[in-house]
Parts: C-alpha cells; sequence; structure tokens
C-alpha cells in the first residue's frame, strides 16, 4: 500500500471513532428538507415516545416495550407513554376505488395500558359517514396485552363449551361508549348520545337533516320512554 492510502485510513478510522465515542449525536442541525419512512422520536434511554410513519413501516401494539402484534398498517404517528407503550395517535387515510370512497381521519388518546378512550374522528364508508367526539370506558381489570393474548388463545380453541365460554368472558371486556358528539352515520342527524356505565343508550338529543329537533329518554334496552320536540312545546 502507498502512503497516501495508508494516511487515508488512518484518518477514516479517525472519523470512525469520533463518531463512535459521540454517540452518533448531531446537536442542532438543519434540513431544508428531508425524506423519510418513518422517524422514530426517543427518550435519553432510547425508547420512543414519538414514531411518525408511513404505512407499511408503522409498529404494531406495543405495551412496555413489547411488541404484542404485527405491522399497524396505518399512517401517521403514534404516542408512547413513559413506560414505552402506545398512548394514542394521529392516523389518516383516504381513497376511491371504483367509485366508492374510504377515508379516516383520528387523532386518539388512550387508557393506561388499554385502546382508546377518547376519539376525534372523520370515518365515510362509501358515503356512510360518520364525524364526532367519542369517549368510551375501557377494562380496568385487564391489560391490551392480556386481551390480545386471550384472543390469540380463543382462536387456537375448538369449537366447544369451553371456547363458547372464553368467547363469552373475552366479550364482556369489551369498550363501552359513554359520549358521542357529532354527524350520526344513520341519517345524518346532528346527535349527541350519552350511554350509563354498561354502554346503553339512555339520552339522545338530534336535529335532523330537514331541522326537526328532539330529546329523547331510552331505558335500558333501548326503548324510547320519552319523546320531546319543539311541537310539544
Amino acid at each position: 500500500m502507498g502512503k497516501a492510502f495508508e494516511v487515508y485510513i488512518a484518518f477514516a478510522a479517525s472519523i470512525l471513532t469520533i463518531v463512535l465515542l459521540s454517540g452518533f449525536q448531531i446537536n442542532n442541525t438543519r434540513f431544508a428538507e428531508i425524506t423519510v419512512e418513518r422517524i422514530n422520536v426517543v427518550d435519553e434511554n432510547g425508547q420512543n415516545r414519538l414514531v411518525i410513519s408511513n404505512s407499511s413501516r408503522m409498529p404494531g401494539i406495543i405495551q412496555r416495550g413489547e411488541v404484542l402484534t404485527a405491522n399497524g398498517g396505518r399512517t401517521g404517528m403514534l404516542f408512547f407513554n413513559d413506560e414505552g407503550t402506545e398512548a394514542g395517535g394521529l392516523i389518516f387515510s383516504g381513497k376511491k376505488v371504483d367509485g366508492k370512497v374510504t377515508a379516516v381521519g383520528s387523532l386518539t388518546f388512550d387508557q393506561y395500558e388499554q385502546d382508546q378512550t377518547i376519539a376525534l374522528q372523520y370515518v365515510d364508508d362509501n358515503g356512510t359517514r360518520r364525524a364526532g367526539l367519542n369517549i368510551v370506558d375501557r377494562p380496568t381489570t385487564a391489560s391490551t396485552k392480556d386481551m390480545v393474548e386471550r384472543s390469540q388463545a380463543l382462536n387456537a380453541m375448538p369449537e366447544g363449551p369451553e371456547k363458547t365460554a372464553a368467547r363469552q368472558a373475552l366479550r364482556e371486556l369489551r369498550s363501552r361508549p359513554r359520549l358521542y358528539v357529532g354527524r350520526s352515520r344513520d341519517d345524518g342527524s346532528s346527535l349527541v348520545s350519552l350511554s350509563d356505565a354498561e354502554g346503553r343508550e339512555r339520552l339522545r338529543v338530534s336535529v335532523t337533516l330537514g331541522g326537526d329537533t328532539a330529546i329523547e329518554f331510552l331505558d335500558g334496552e333501548g326503548k324510547v320512554l320519552r319523546r320531546i320536540t319543539a311541537k310539544d312545546q
């Protein structure tokens, strides 16, 4: 090897050593434009606190740093709490295929070690649209990891009484709606819906597309006990 090559090797090694010792930390760097598929914002321990990603590189469900499911298939950003558990996110999508529109815009905040409990969402499924604020209760006796593991175990069980009982036990851990304020997917009415602790709608305030207004009181079976309209005044 020539002297020039030896000098080049020594210089390259020096630069590599500096980079390794610095822990790849580059402060206050400014870029006019960057193109990436995923960005991880981490804390000083290297734990994710925010992930911005396209759909192919978005992580699945993560609890305390443990990946519980495969790729999430969502585009947007995910928030993580102090323990490395997903705590909500901002996702979006939209396309038209054969004249049919499918679109979603969703900002959510998760209950501790559970799924979303507050959601500001727009959902369009070929003309069936809703847009509003949705608040739900999640179980406090089981975490997301517990429910994923129970669901996987349920899928592996043969049909029979034991699987039926396990399915019912898992169903008892379902989310329960408490409040919805927004556009109804059913008829496009403006809607305020309040539910009890079991997720049963008990009070409904609505304004139809034509301007008709109503306040409805419901029992636990969904039957309207009383209905008040503008005409009743």
